[in-house]
């Protein structure tokens, strides 16, 4: 039972970072921009909170940074993709490669592999929720995670009203469904992408100070492995919708749990079990892809 355990506990932990991301990137995806600079953002995310942190000596101060630093980036991608009508993938993977030359840059004046923090270390940030935490089984899945996470997951919901609840979430999706119908009712359309994308930006600074100050009190360049890549996936799969889409990030996340897991029972072959969530996310998306084909295509019959 304890395998288990460890494994749902595991699977929240793992998903919390590509859950923040995709709930940042749907409202882009509804504006039909495609934010292919998550990856970088969050990225930038780790990268600020631990480095300001060290810098400070002040966790406050490596929070707002990280917030302040994917805020600047959101603005510079939507000035680039939505005001100057720029491939937003190619300014995404520009934004990607900056991020990571400029933390390898900062790595190198201070002639270190990594960043750590020597003044806190992980559990310092854990919540443990005396009530939950002495319910059998669900007090070691449900306690003692970090703030972020507890609010990745409240955020579900608050995410679902304003997509759906909210003028704001209603003007997003008509910015991105029709924009000549939205500018003939008035709205500013770069307004509201500018907007989508700067949220983007605000969870995805979340996730990167997840990873890397709240679960490690440590960054290393590239730590975040692809993840940002794996939201949009999520994403795509769950077509925008805050539930579908976080749905996928808690699936992907799972994968990675199992991994994890297994390779601590694997030996030497342990290193296989790190294509697991890779498998797994190209089955997903290859299913999902088949089935919008086939519904698409008994529409079209129809």
């Amino acid at each position: 039972m304890s395998f288990i355990n460890g494994i749902i506990y595991d699977s929240v932990y793992h998903a919390v970072p590509i859950l923040l991301c995709v709930l940042g990137g749907i409202f882009a995806y509804k504006a039909n921009v495609l934010n292919i600079a998550l990856e970088g953002m969050m990225l930038a995310g780790a990268f600020f909170s631990v480095l300001v942190s060290y810098q400070t000596g002040s966790i406050a101060l490596g929070y707002l940074a990280a917030i302040g630093a994917c805020l600047v980036i959101g603005l510079v991608f939507a000035f680039f993709g939505v005001t100057c009508k720029g491939n937003v993938i190619i300014i995404g993977l520009a934004v990607n490669m900056s991020v990571t030359a400029v933390a390898g840059f900062v790595l190198q004046l201070m002639n270190s592999a990594n960043i750590k923090l020597d003044f806190a270390n992980a559990a310092d940030f854990k919540i443990h929720i005396p009530f939950i935490e002495s319910i059998p089984i669900l007090g070691s899945i449900l306690s003692g995670h970090t703030l972020i996470t507890y609010i990745s997951f409240v955020s579900i919901v608050l995410i679902w009203i304003l997509m759906y609840r909210t003028k704001f979430g209603i003007y997003v999706r008509v910015v991105g469904e029709n924009e000549d119908s939205a500018k003939s009712l008035g709205l500013n359309t770069n307004k509201y992408r500018y907007l989508a994308v700067l949220l983007g930006g605000l969870f995805c600074a979340l996730a990167g100070t997840n990873l890397a100050l709240e679960r490690m009190t440590i960054f290393t360049n590239g730590m975040t492995a692809g993840r940002g890549f794996i939201a949009i996936a999520a994403i795509y799969c769950g077509r925008g919708d805050p539930l579908s889409s976080s749905m996928y990030a808690v699936i992907f996340g799972l994968a990675r749990a199992l991994a994890v897991n297994l390779s601590l029972y694997a030996g030497a072959a342990a290193a296989v079990f790190d294509v697991i969530p890779y498998i797994v996310m190209t089955v997903v998306l290859t299913a999902v892809s088949m089935i919008k084909y086939r519904n698409h295509k008994a529409r079209g019959v129809a």
